[in-house]
């Protein structure tokens, strides 16, 4: 089963936008999408909330989460949300398979 970890990062003055965009533009994203196990690292804009950026971040397991936390990437990030002035909110899922009386609903 994979992980999934939403974070919520939040600030003052659209800085969470700026912290997302740096963090696309320096290749840091790129970087952690090719790590070994990486399955989703993605940002998405809250429409309730202008100065929150969501990244939704899907692993294949817990060592590959370990490895990526242990990486050089994790002080970028860290210096990054230190630039900014973010604070976060984190939520871990578990993923399992859609059930079949799940999918019924879903338009494809």
């Amino acid at each position: 089963m994979s992980i999934a970890v939403n974070i919520y990062y939040a600030g003052q003055n659209g800085n969470a936008k700026a912290f997302a965009e740096e963090m696309i533009a320096s290749g840091t994203v790129d970087k952690i999408r090719a790590e070994k196990g990486n399955l989703q690292y993605e940002y998405f804009l809250p429409l309730s909330d202008s100065e929150t950026v969501l990244l939704v971040d899907k692993w294949e397991s817990q060592e590959a989460i370990d490895v990526h936390h242990a990486s050089p990437m994790m002080e970028t990030i860290a210096n990054l949300r230190e630039k900014y002035d973010l604070h976060m909110k984190v939520e871990r899922y578990i993923l399992d398979e859609m059930s079949e009386a799940d999918s019924n609903f879903i338009r494809r």
